[in-house]
């Protein structure tokens, strides 16, 4: 185990290296670089796989903390899969807006008669720009609201993976059950006590403001 650990986590490094180059690559070599880092994350995520098995097989004193180090990696690598995504979206937006730009450049207009009745009548050129800024701007929302939404859910992902190493670590220490279920318990009345407050102090000020104007 601790040889594939050392190989994946080598990989890792390597994958934030080659994230380093994307910015830097031109046109004709930024797929090369994405693709190649893109075969990377798959071969790293197939490493978690087998390293998620052998910790099942650690003795019990050893495996809590190889669950931790090969977790660390897996949320590394997700965050460098979230990035490359990101990059992605943006290189076709811009790659698009240039599309667009270099064909309404392109536009010409054949006739004269074509011209003079573009003079005289409503041209639909500017609406036409106006609906693809806002297409566009559409397509921004959407990747922008695809990568929040993948971020969402690698930190779930995380924080559930936490919560319950927290409670592995506290049953390792002595901490029964009956406690556990107690702190939660006491938690969750603290929110309550919380929001209740936050509640009286807005009638409170509600008050004063009626009171004073």
């Amino acid at each position: 185990m601790e040889a594939l650990y050392h190989q994946t986590n080598k990989q890792v490094h390597e994958v934030q290296s080659y994230m380093g180059r994307l910015e830097t690559s031109d046109r004709q070599s930024v797929h090369l670089v994405e693709n190649e880092i893109q075969a990377r994350i798959d071969n790293i995520f197939s490493n978690l796989e087998r390293l998620e098995i052998f910790c099942n097989k650690e003795p019990p004193n050893k495996r809590q903390n190889a669950k931790l180090r090969v977790d660390q990696l897996k949320y590394d690598i997700q965050h460098l899969q979230t990035a490359l995504r990101n990059f992605q979206h943006r290189r076709y937006t811009r790659e698009q807006q240039e599309r667009q730009r270099e064909e309404l450049l392109a536009q010409t207009f054949t006739t004269n008669v074509r011209s003079a009745q573009q003079v005289h009548a409503p041209t639909p050129l500017p609406f036409n720009e106006s609906l693809q800024n806002a297409h566009r701007g559409m397509d921004d929302l959407i990747g922008s609201g695809t990568s929040i939404l993948q971020g969402l859910r690698d930190q779930k992902v995380t924080l559930k993976g936490t919560h319950r190493k927290i409670l592995d670590v506290a049953n390792m220490l002595g901490l029964s059950n009956t406690v556990m279920r107690l702190i939660e318990k006491r938690a969750f009345q603290d929110k309550y006590f919380m929001l209740g407050g936050m509640v009286v102090t807005c009638v409170v000020m509600f008050l004063v403001v009626q009171y004073l104007t």
